[in-house]
């Protein structure tokens, strides 16, 4: 009778550790799918502005949001595919800079000397290291040079005839003037020249908005490093070779993998003054707020209390996402950490 007892309570046991061994692989299986699932998200932006749903052609819009899925879709590919932030930043940034239908690149707007002056930063939030380069008129891309001038100089911005001898040092080719030129920036310009006076040459509505259509992008790759990056041709009719916002580190752009990466587009004087990009990410570290609150003080609130207006597309480490303007719309994109595509152009 004890022999059979014996062997009862060793059968229980027995079956007792082996249910136990395999809630635990279970737990563990499920712990170690959570820990090695890496998240990856990305957010940009084609410039904020006066945009206005009765003043798009179907045609323009469908451009307009084909052109942001493209590049929002390939910064996205580069992430899920184990590529690096900063990667992701420059492809999908050299798309934007491509399409004529951007203040960037290929659709830079004319100076009042009806040329193109280029401004692009980039920064990766890994190590705060940064890269950018201003009033440049032979770059294709100004974001590939940007991120050329953080990898390979000691230096984080260079200027003008400079910045392209550093370029040609690096073996990019130098495009003509020629290559920039489209006929409807050309005719914005010649419009705001039209309604410029002497007084009001600095303050005429048409001459701030005409700014508008700077590029820019965040991304959160799969070890956690975020990098933003901002490029733009700045503001038609801009004299004495003015620089915005755009190549400065902290007002167009800013990346810190404790806080957020953030890109700015709007009226560049105040983002300048305000210090945009950086002052989101001060909040968030010093004052322990959200992505979203920081982002709703400072462009709803601060910058307009000094008098500017535009929009910032941003994002944190844990893949929150944050897309704020005080404008009457601003074409953006993103695909988040669960994969979800969204393009917006008007307030909603």
């Amino acid at each position: 009778m004890n022999r059979i007892l014996t062997l009862f309570f060793v059968t229980i046991l027995v079956f007792s550790c082996k249910n136990t061994d395999e809630k635990q692989n279970i737990t563990d299986k499920k712990h170690s799918e959570t820990v090695s699932t890496p998240i990856t998200a990305i957010v940009i932006h084609g410039g904020a502005g006066t945009i206005l749903k009765e003043n798009m052609t179907d045609s323009l819009e469908k451009a307009y949001k084909t052109k942001l899925e493209e590049a929002v879709t390939k910064g996205h590919e580069i992430l899920k595919s184990g590529g690096s932030a900063t990667e992701a930043v420059v492809e999908t940034l050299t798309i934007l800079e491509d399409s004529p239908l951007f203040n960037a690149g290929k659709g830079a707007v004319f100076t009042h000397d009806e040329t193109n002056e280029m401004d692009a930063s980039i920064m990766d939030g890994s190590n705060l290291n940064a890269g950018a380069v201003a009033g440049v008129m032979h770059i294709k891309n100004p974001i590939r040079l940007a991120f050329e001038v953080m990898e390979n100089s000691p230096h984080v911005l260079l200027s003008g005839r400079g910045a392209e001898r550093f370029a040609q040092a690096r073996n990019f080719q130098l495009v003509p003037p020629s290559y920039f030129y489209t006929e409807n920036r050309f005719q914005s310009l010649q419009k705001v020249k039209k309604k410029e006076s002497n007084q009001t040459a600095f303050v005429d509505p048409s001459i701030k908005d005409s700014k508008f259509g700077t590029v820019g992008c965040v991304a959160l790759d799969q070890n956690g490093n975020i990098a933003a990056g901002t490029s733009t041709g700045g503001m038609t009719n801009k004299r004495w070779n003015r620089i915005g916002d755009s190549p400065l580190i902290g007002a167009g752009t800013y990346a810190n993998n404790k806080t957020c990466g953030v890109s700015s587009t709007g009226w560049g004087e105040y983002f300048i003054r305000g210090m945009v990009a950086h002052d989101i990410s001060a909040m968030m570290e010093y004052k322990g707020v959200s992505l979203q609150e920081a982002s709703e003080e400072v462009i709803q609130k601060k910058i307009p209390a000094l008098g500017g207006d535009g929009g910032i597309v941003a994002l944190d480490k844990e893949g929150n996402i944050a897309m704020e303007f005080n404008t009457a719309g601003m074409y953006r994109a993103y695909i988040n950490t669960e994969g979800e595509l969204y393009i917006g152009i008007y307030k909603e």
